[in-house]
């Protein structure tokens, strides 16, 4: 009876081990053989390029947008001088928006000052001068700096932001965050390309002010905790291994 008690207690103790939650929280895990994408200079400095699903905000001005410093001055009203005033479009996946006059137009990976220049040619024909202002208005970038509990979705407001700002919005890397495996994950032409950064030495400020794009994933490893998650887990299989034996000691005591 004895032996069947700790075989059974022995076999307890190593199933609940061996469902324990040591580390679980950790996302996006790569082996140590990974081939991580290395960015070119020319990407450091990249500007924003307009993705799928991205909602462009068009403002069409006929005159070369001269009617823009009277509405500045506030002697104007933008609506009767603006062809489209405040007029958003949807990318769709094959990369097209489809605007009035024109039709179709193809937008896919254009910087928004290629975007204008490129309806601005559009319109030409439609208006005297035309003068383009394109944004795009649900930019984000979700950012994990550390703590699963502290993940962020930030808005990208400015034509062009950085992976630093973008971090300082998240409020930082987190005291269990690791700075120097910083990973930006990013969708290109439906593939995921990850970048490695190392963010803890002065060297890593060229990654740190790299333009990031719409839809990226700054994900900051946190430092594995083994020992803590290890007497967390263990912990309540002590208490009722102990329990257990306390009970059973009294049990022997009293027959």
């Amino acid at each position: 009876m004895k032996n069947w008690y700790f075989a059974a207690l022995s076999l307890f103790f190593i199933l609940t081990l061996g469902s324990c939650t040591i580390n679980r929280n950790v996302m996006f895990r790569t082996d140590h053989d990974y081939a991580f994408n290395t960015p070119a200079d020319s990407l450091l400095n990249e500007e924003y390029r307009i993705n799928v699903n991205d909602l462009i905000l068009l403002r069409l001005f006929s005159n070369g947008g001269a009617a823009m410093l009277d509405i500045t001055a506030g002697t104007s009203d933008s609506r009767q001088f603006a062809v489209f005033p405040n007029t958003t479009y949807l990318v769709e996946r094959d990369g097209y928006i489809e605007l009035p006059e024109i039709g179709e137009v193809m937008v896919l990976d254009m910087t928004l000052n290629e975007a204008e220049r490129h309806v601005e040619s559009l319109y030409a024909n439609f208006y005297n001068d035309p003068f383009a202002i394109v944004e795009v208005v649900n930019k984000r970038v979700i950012v994990f700096p550390g703590n699963g509990g502290t993940a962020a979705v930030v808005p990208l407001t400015n034509r062009n932001t950085t992976v630093i700002e973008c971090l300082a919005q998240a409020g930082g890397v987190t005291l269990r965050g690791n700075a120097r495996r910083v990973k930006l994950i990013r969708t290109t032409n439906f593939k995921n390309e990850v970048y490695l950064m190392d963010l803890s030495t002065i060297e890593g400020i060229k990654y740190a002010n790299m333009l990031v794009q719409a839809n990226d994933v700054i994900y900051v490893e946190p430092v594995p905790e083994i020992a803590g998650e290890i007497l967390k887990d263990v912990a309540p299989i002590v208490t009722l291994v102990s329990g257990v034996a306390l009970i059973y000691a009294i049990l022997i005591g009293t027959f």
